[in-house]
């Protein structure tokens, strides 16, 4: 199995034991870490690599955002680093309250990828065709992507879970 970890984050696989798949031949990845998962899994069936199942955790949807809110994002990024994340992770926490969680030293270019990542039903339609197991998991409470147009979208490619008072992080409590 292998975990890409979302925007500024590490080693927070430990929130989504319950749901990953713990085998080899599976890729996952929560909020940024699900576009890094996708990529994997594009370059893995393209060299021919068994991937059997891609679970992706609240992953980082923002193609129903504005240009306003995508470019707030990064000035408030770019204004002052440390106060964007610790907001940033309240948020992915909310409405609940905030665990410990490592940071790595992401930058502004990860962010901007994250923010203007165009989900592709084409590729996504490859993948499930190729054998490929894609599994969503979104929070009813989460407050970093909008679930319902997320779970929208993925729901021709994917089996969804969809958890009714989840947050970002998929935790109830």
């Amino acid at each position: 199995m292998k975990f890409y970890s979302g925007f500024t984050l590490k080693n927070e696989n430990i929130y989504f034991d319950k749901y990953i798949n713990k085998s080899r031949y599976t890729i996952c990845g929560f909020s940024y870490g699900a576009i890094k998962a996708i990529k994997d899994v594009k370059e893995h069936l393209r060299d021919l690599k068994r991937v059997d199942t891609l679970q992706l955790f609240s992953p980082a949807f923002f193609q129903n955002r504005d240009e306003k809110f995508k470019k707030t994002q990064i000035v408030g990024f770019i204004k002052n680093r440390d106060l964007y994340i610790e907001n940033f992770t309240k948020m992915c926490f909310h409405p609940y309250p905030q665990k410990s969680v490592e940071h790595n030293e992401d930058d502004i270019d990860e962010l901007r990828e994250l923010l203007f990542y165009e989900w592709n039903k084409n590729e996504l339609q490859e993948i499930a065709q190729s054998g490929v197991n894609i599994e969503v998991y979104l929070g009813k409470k989460d407050q970093i992507i909008d679930t319902d147009i997320a779970k929208a979208f993925f729901l021709e490619f994917a089996t969804l879970t969809c958890i009714k008072d989840a947050n970002h992080f998929l935790l109830t409590s």
